[in-house]
């Protein structure tokens, strides 16, 4: 299941994929850990993380945020069709002409940006906004490898071969946590943005280039602006530049709005990242997976076989979403505090971040949906839509977003968020079910009202026992903040796994069962 060129099954590709996703984002958190220890939520923290947001847009905006999904749909019809040397033309054009346009807007927000940092981040003082600037011209060039790894690895994922995958955001995380290791002294916060950019380019550029390589895809300069591939990739691009998805807009209007207060931005994104990592591992890693087998079906017009697919994956992923958001939001102090104290980062700190990570935690089930929803159209080849939705969206939760935090500070972004990502999911299951492409109906309601009952029960009972059993540890083990939180994860975890078994199976889940199966333990 490992070796780079095997090619996988839907569920031996997402095993492989949440394993990796696993992994990186426990090395994700191992370098938010640093981070804090050496910043907390101070100045350089909030600058760069703030860092990320420009570099962030121009890819989005460039090239539609979403390189290697459109390069899957349209090698999967050139591979299905016997024309897979017309492809590997079309991906050179394609490259050549990317790396011209995303160079030339490179160069201009290198120029540009402290314009743009003053702009959006107004909440920053001087000093912050110009280490802002800084940083994000050094985080800049790391999008051309990003978007060159994200077409190279779509020859991988057309071959349906997941391993490289899997490998490359583990690299790249590590980057970040070598740059610091090795520069911090000498290069302060900067060192993290450089190890960051050294990561993208050995992580996701060059190996997923070295293994399309090993598939036999030669890389020439090609400029053809009547390239047939290079068109189906504007048409399908096209509506994800011009328009904005929540998913991805979501995190730069909460950094707009959270530079107004001192360390917000800090706080606010590590919450996010840590909620990410079940919701990577959910809805990521399944989408990830399933979208060549979605795209294969649909260019084959097994439109029935796909519409079930999709809603089986969509009701999957939703029902795990819920069981993991009940423990994710009564346990998110002990959580926090154990995994990010420390350092410049106080007990206060991260008590506000719990807060604002089970907020997050609410929606899981919600992101996990979408990002399936979402690809079941770009494997239909249907980009427009989507984003069409995604931007009216977007508009209309601006003024959501707006409102909460005049109201109730940063907090109120975390549900602005959550009221945003809802609209998102329910707009994007509503299209596809009007075209007749997944129907809303053949979602299977009743395995997530078991996941959401099983949920109630094992949160409320996790909740519970930390309150208790904090508590009674904290009078017998004062001062000891770590191996009380430990402890309350450790049994939380315990009683949250047998209450939610209990509930699943007394409510007639099969969801166990298939699970014990799966890990070969039925």
């Amino acid at each position: 299941m490992l070796h780079p060129s095997h090619a996988h099954t839907v569920f031996s590709a997402t095993v492989v994929l949440m394993a990796s996703t696993f992994l990186s984002r426990i090395i994700g958190l191992v370098r938010i850990k640093y981070i804090a220890w050496l910043f907390g939520r101070g100045m350089e923290a909030d600058a760069f993380n703030a860092a990320f947001v420009l570099p962030d847009m121009i890819s989005y905006f460039l090239v539609g945020g979403a390189a290697s999904i459109t390069f899957v749909t349209i090698l999967t019809r050139y591979r299905e069709n016997g024309r897979e040397e017309e492809g590997r033309r079309s991906l050179s054009v394609i490259l050549t002409t990317m790396y011209l346009v995303l160079g030339a807007a490179i160069v201009l927000a290198e120029i540009l940006a402290p314009w743009y940092i003053h702009w959006w981040f107004d909440g920053f003082d001087q000093e912050k906004a110009a280490l802002c600037v800084r940083l994000t011209r050094i985080l800049l060039p790391a999008q051309l490898f990003f978007f060159a790894g994200g077409v190279f690895g779509a020859v991988l994922l057309v071959r349906k071969q997941f391993s490289v995958q899997a490998v490359a955001p583990l690299i790249y995380n590590l980057g970040t946590i070598v740059g610091g290791l090795l520069l911090v002294k000498r290069l302060g916060v900067s060192s993290l943005a450089i190890g960051t950019v050294a990561g993208a380019l050995v992580g996701p550029f060059l190996l997923n280039a070295f293994f399309a390589r090993r598939a036999g895809t030669r890389y020439r300069f090609i400029l053809d602006w009547r390239d047939e591939g290079l068109r189906e990739w504007v048409r399908l691009s096209l509506p994800l530049i011009v328009g904005v998805s929540l998913v991805t807009a979501d995190s730069w209007i909460i950094a707009h709005f959270a530079s107004k207060t001192s360390g917000a931005v800090t706080l606010m994104t590590y919450a996010k990242q840590l909620f990410t990592a079940p919701m990577a591992m959910l809805a990521q890693a399944a989408g990830a997976a399933s979208m060549p087998f979605f795209a294969s079906l649909w260019s084959r017009k097994r439109h029935y076989e796909f519409a079930i697919g999709v809603a089986d994956s969509v009701s999957r992923v939703a029902s795990l979403g819920l069981l993991a958001a009940s423990a994710m939001v009564a346990l998110a102090a002990p959580l926090v505090e154990l995994l990010f104290m420390g350092g410049r980062f106080s007990l206060n700190d991260a008590r506000e971040c719990a807060a604002y990570f089970a907020v997050f935690s609410v929606s899981l089930f919600l992101w996990s949906a979408q990002a399936i929803y979402s690809r079941a159209f770009y494997a239909a080849g249907n980009t427009f839509l989507p984003m069409a939705a995604g931007t009216v969206v977007t508009l209309a939760s601006l003024p959501v977003y707006a409102a909460l935090y005049r109201w109730h500070g940063a907090m109120g972004l975390a549900l602005a968020s959550d009221v945003g990502i809802a609209l998102q999911t329910g707009a994007i299951a509503l299209l596809l079910h009007k075209r007749r492409m997944v129907s809303l109906a053949s979602l299977d309601y009743a395995e997530m009202g078991r996941c959401l009952l099983a949920a109630i029960v094992s949160g409320a009972g996790v909740g519970l026992l930390f309150r208790w059993l904090g508590s009674v540890l904290l009078r017998a083990m004062p001062g000891q903040i770590r191996w009380i939180d430990l402890a309350v994860l450790v049994a939380g975890t315990a009683l949250w796994v047998v209450m939610t078994k209990w509930v699943l199976e007394k409510s007639g889940s099969a969801l166990p069962r298939v699970a014990m199966n799966r890990l070969g333990l039925g």
